[in-house]
């Protein structure tokens, strides 16, 4: 199930870089972040209550440890430093190569959470990641 997410996952992404490229015309892009990120918190609510039927939401924050609050925040300042940064590439570049320069991050992701996951570095895994550093650079370039 978790590759239907995955897939569903990508193809918005997608669709968002399209979007926003052409919604960033006339406007700064980290008003239009914002703007973005308030349609996003309003959607993530809704799914909230409509997921969470049979839990209170009040309590179920009110019991979210200090450890996983903390991570969960410096998670989304990662992610607010993401936007702002991706819609200011799509704004001033090509879609085509601000969105691949963008996907590096699963060249990161495989690096840091070797560092900090202790997740295995095999070798398919380091031969996908430099494939995928070999098509940015070519696409780029």
């Amino acid at each position: 199930m978790y590759i239907l997410f995955a897939l569903l996952s990508s193809i918005f992404a997608a669709l968002t870089a399209i979007l926003i490229k052409i919604g960033l015309s006339d406007i700064n892009s980290n008003l239009a972040t914002a703007i973005r990120t308030i349609i996003i918190l309003i959607m993530s609510w809704i799914i909230v209550f409509y997921t969470n039927k049979n839990t209170s939401i009040i309590e179920t924050i009110k019991n979210i440890n200090s450890k996983t609050l903390i991570f969960i925040i410096l998670s989304g300042i990662a992610t607010g430093l993401s936007w702002i940064f991706y819609f200011k590439a799509l704004q001033i570049g090509n879609v085509n190569k601000a969105a691949v320069i963008d996907k590096l991050s699963i060249v990161f992701t495989i690096i840091l959470a070797s560092i900090f996951l202790k997740e295995a570095l095999t070798l398919k895994v380091i031969i996908g990641a430099v494939f995928i550093l070999a098509g940015t650079l070519i696409i780029t370039l």
